[in-house]
C-alpha cells in the first residue's frame, strides 16, 4: 500500500508539474509574445494551438494530475498515512478549481474562437481578438496560480511523507 501511495504521489507531482509549466509558459511567454502581434496572427495562432493541444500527451498530464492527485489522497486516507492529508487535499482542491476555471472560461473562449472560422474569412479579427484575449489571459493567470499552488503542495507532501 505504501509503495502504491508513493508511486501515485510521484505521478501526481510530475503531471501537476507538467500542467503548471504549460499554463505558466502561456502566462509568461506565449500570450505576452502574441500581445505584440496583429489581430489576424493572434486569432490564427490561438486557433492552431487549440487544435494542436488536443492530443494524448496533453491529456495524460491534464487528466493525470487530477487522477493521480486524487489517488494519492485516497491511498493516504485508506492507509492512515503519517500526518494529516492537508497538503494532498489542498492540492486536489486547487487543481479541481483550476479545472473549473478551464471548463467555465478557457474552453468556451477557445470554442468561440474556433467558431469565428478561418481568420482569412473573418470580417473583424480585432473584435474576435478583443472578445478572446483579455478574458482568456485573466483566466489562464488564475489557473496557473492554482496549479502552481497544487504543485507546491504536492512537493510539500513529498518532503513531509515521501
Amino acid at each position: 500500500m505504501e509503495t502504491a501511495r508513493f508511486a501515485a504521489l510521484i505521478a501526481a507531482t510530475i503531471t501537476m508539474g507538467l500542467v503548471s509549466g504549460l499554463f505558466y509558459g502561456f502566462t509568461v511567454a506565449v500570450m505576452p509574445g502574441l500581445r505584440a502581434c496583429g489581430d489576424r496572427t493572434v486569432v490564427e495562432t490561438m486557433q492552431r494551438i487549440n487544435t494542436a493541444i488536443l492530443n494524448g500527451w496533453f491529456l495524460l498530464g491534464y487528466l493525470g494530475a487530477l487522477v493521480f492527485t486524487g489517488l494519492a489522497l485516497a491511498l493516504h486516507l485508506a492507509a492512515g498515512g503519517p500526518g494529516a492529508p492537508v497538503p494532498l487535499a489542498g492540492a486536489f482542491v486547487a487543481y479541481v478549481l483550476a479545472m473549473v476555471v478551464t471548463g467555465r472560461v478557457n474552453i468556451p473562449l477557445n470554442n468561440a474562437l474556433e467558431q469565428a472560422g478561418p481568420v482569412e474569412r473573418t470580417a473583424d479579427p480585432a473584435a474576435v481578438r478583443r472578445a478572446f484575449e483579455g478574458p482568456w489571459v485573466r483566466a489562464n493567470t488564475w489557473r496557473t496560480a492554482l496549479c502552481v499552488v497544487a504543485f507546491g503542495l504536492l512537493v510539500w507532501e513529498l518532503v513531509l511523507h515521501g
